[in-house]
């Protein structure tokens, strides 16, 4: 089994994605947020863009580009209708979807130059001014077939177009843990995750929101499936206690089921585990005739957690508009 803290040559998977990173970084030029940097910081807007590439997870072939949005000092942020005070160390993990991709890699396609308001970078900055006090990570699909189709391979086993086949051992969890862990250390934010396998205690005050948005809710779906393991796991059981909300926002891919959760056993689980979910849905999803399975999945996705006691919230966006792309898309902002 390969080891999270080497690789063949011997240097750590951390010495080895810095490196990356300078050497991606040193051909751009200072100062460009959007479209952003291979890597840097945007210097003149507070809080600040990061770019990490080819973050390591826990093992060697499984990495992603990470974009970071940090939050200002003292900053408070909004969780639903309540308003609290920031630890300094909350975060919030985002999985976008289809075609969604860094700003400059999106005006070079032509499939993608439309929906350039919806790049990582204005993801990234939507989701800062909604929770300000937040840590902001953008998680890249570490495929992207034919420019335009996410692949979270890394997260779930999935075909080209990104349809995925889940299982009750992937890694998902694993692979989220020590990415973030990583990435906080690349970007030298004070109390990072231990890395996994440590004995170190987690930092005071971490606390994790994860947010999936139409092909990336496959990861969030795949995690409901690593639940019952992963609560027996030293390793990521006190990750798991520090997560304190799932978002589900219009979740779809190109599959012919397993578009919401329906396992009534894992289910169960995610009902027990005490997290506030939250599901997020337009018509463009659930009311689509030729893809009646993706409605009829998601009612019994919310009828069997109710039923199961969860703390669930959902709504359903833009009710009385037609369906639209991009009304999909603006879920984004209105959930």
């Amino acid at each position: 089994m390969f080891s999270i803290r080497t690789v063949n040559t011997g240097l750590t998977l951390i010495a080895v994605a810095k490196a990356m990173s300078a050497a991606a970084g040193s051909s751009d030029p200072p100062g460009l947020c959007l479209p952003g940097n291979t890597v840097g910081v945007c210097p003149d807007s507070p809080p600040r863009l990061l770019r990490l590439p080819a973050v390591p997870g826990y093992e060697q072939h499984r990495v992603n580009d990470l974009l970071l949005h940090s939050p200002s000092t003292g900053s408070v942020h909004r969780c639903g209708s309540s308003e609290m005070a920031g630890s300094g160390n909350a975060h919030i993990v985002f999985f976008p979807g289809d075609i969604q991709n860094f700003q400059q890699e999106m005006a070079l396609q032509p499939d993608a130059a439309p929906w350039q308001s919806w790049s990582l970078e204005r993801v990234a900055l939507i989701l800062g001014r909604r929770f300000p006090s937040h840590h902001i990570w953008i998680i890249r699909a570490s495929q992207m077939y034919l420019h335009k189709f996410s692949c979270y391979q890394n997260f779930v086993e999935s075909n080209l177009f990104g349809a995925p086949e889940h299982s009750s051992d992937y890694g998902g969890l694993r692979h989220l843990r020590a990415l973030l862990g990583h990435g906080m250390e690349l970007a030298n934010l004070p109390d990072p995750l231990p890395p996994l396998g440590s004995a170190t205690s987690f930092p005071p005050g971490f606390s994790l929101t994860i947010v999936a948005f139409s092909k990336g809710c496959v990861v969030l779906n795949q995690m409901v499936y690593e639940l019952p393991a992963a609560k027996t796991d030293p390793e990521l059981a006190p990750f798991l206690e520090c997560v304190t909300d799932m978002y589900w926002l219009d979740g779809g891919h190109p599959g012919g089921s397993e578009t919401w959760v329906t396992d009534k056993r894992a289910l169960a689980e995610l009902a027990r585990s005490g997290v506030a979910l939250h599901a997020h849905v337009t018509p463009y999803e659930v009311r689509d005739p030729m893809r009646a399975w993706v409605g009829n999945e998601h009612k019994r996705f919310t009828h069997t957690l109710e039923e199961l006691g969860a703390q669930l919230s959902q709504k359903l966006h833009f009710e009385d508009e037609p369906a639209s792309i991009d009304n999909h898309f603006r879920i984004i902002q209105e959930f």
